[in-house]
């Protein structure tokens, strides 16, 4: 039998000793305005900022589950600005997200370079960023979720920009904000003083969460953003248990909109899968978000490109549609 790693033997370094790739200060403005996308992906986000509204107005659920990248992205304020109108009421990440939504309100800063520190063995290793696995196992043992669990201590916390943690805001607004992790994946792993019980427990109840979530799906919104696998499997087993039960009291969660934002070109009609002999048949947020969850009655749409533009898209389009809704002209 192989003996097990000792994590006692590892060197743990401060975090101000770390050379970081992103600044707080690279945070885009709440009204940013970026250079507009082909005319067709422009008429996508106008229907998806419509349908955000009504989502709203019928207390049906948008989800957001995403990589991330989307924090790095520099979005924070147009996510929390969203969560604060009302127009996400659900966002899930990876468990890379909190890491670097917790160093930005910590430190004001984020991204080390894998290719320099994993030569030297540092790479993760850092003292004030491994101390979020005893915020974790605190949280878990109260019966918090992971992203909860973060979240509070943030909120909680005098770190100089908390108002821009995503996690901090889903305190505040009392919008969900959970994490969906894989052992091994995160540098939080890597520290002696990770809890493998306590992150499954928290990352569990977090499950569990967006399975609520997605039971308020019908007539509401699914937005997967920057996530191939993550995103496109939680929501697809949360749909199954969800369903599973909907169909058991007579009722359907059919009827929603889904959309895919990423890097990735798709090559052909994304409203029908790719042929298994295409590799992007392996892409699963074509095949599972855009075409086999919403195949009886939904409505999806793709659209590419950075998330520093089009999620600052995205809001503006939901803005323009509350502004033109009868409850935006009465607010």
């Amino acid at each position: 039998m192989n003996p097990l790693f000792d994590r006692d033997r590892l060197l743990i370094k401060p975090l101000g000793e770390r050379q970081h790739d992103l600044s707080h200060a690279s945070l885009l403005p709440l009204d940013a305005a970026p250079d507009a996308l082909p005319d067709q992906q422009m008429r996508s986000i106008e229907r998806l900022g419509e349908q955000m509204i009504k989502a709203r107005r019928r207390g049906a659920a948008v989800l957001m589950l995403m990589g991330a990248h989307v924090i790095r992205a520099g979005v924070a304020r147009q996510l929390i600005d969203l969560m604060e109108r009302g127009l996400i009421t659900h966002i899930g990440m990876n468990g890379a997200g909190p890491i670097h939504d917790y160093e930005l309100a910590r430190i004001g800063a984020t991204c080390e370079s894998v290719a320099k520190y994993i030569r030297t063995g540092e790479f993760g290793l850092w003292r004030e960023t491994g101390e979020m696995n005893e915020v974790v196992s605190a949280g878990a043992a109260r019966g918090w979720g992971l992203g909860e669990s973060i979240g509070r201590a943030i909120q909680e916390s005098d770190f100089p920009h908390k108002d821009t943690s995503v996690l901090a805001a889903g305190v505040r607004t009392k919008t969900p904000v959970t994490v969906h992790v894989g052992i091994g994946y995160d540098i939080l792993h890597e520290h002696p003083n990770f809890d493998p019980a306590a992150f499954g427990q928290a990352s569990y109840r977090d499950f569990l969460r967006v399975c609520s979530t997605v039971e308020n799906l019908e007539g509401g919104v699914f937005l997967c953003l920057g996530s191939a696998v993550m995103g496109p499997e939680v929501y697809l087993k949360a749909l199954a248990m969800a369903r599973n039960v909907a169909h058991q009291e007579g009722r359907k969660i059919a009827n929603f909109t889904t959309a895919a934002f990423d890097l990735i070109p798709i090559q052909g009609e994304f409203h029908q899968e790719a042929g298994k002999d295409n590799p992007q048949y392996y892409y699963r947020p074509w095949k599972t978000v855009l075409v086999r969850t919403v195949a009886d009655g939904g409505e999806s749409f793709y659209v590419c490109g950075d998330h520093r533009q089009t999620v600052p898209l995205l809001r503006q389009a939901a803005l323009r549609a509350e502004a033109a809704s009868p409850e935006g002209r009465h607010a």
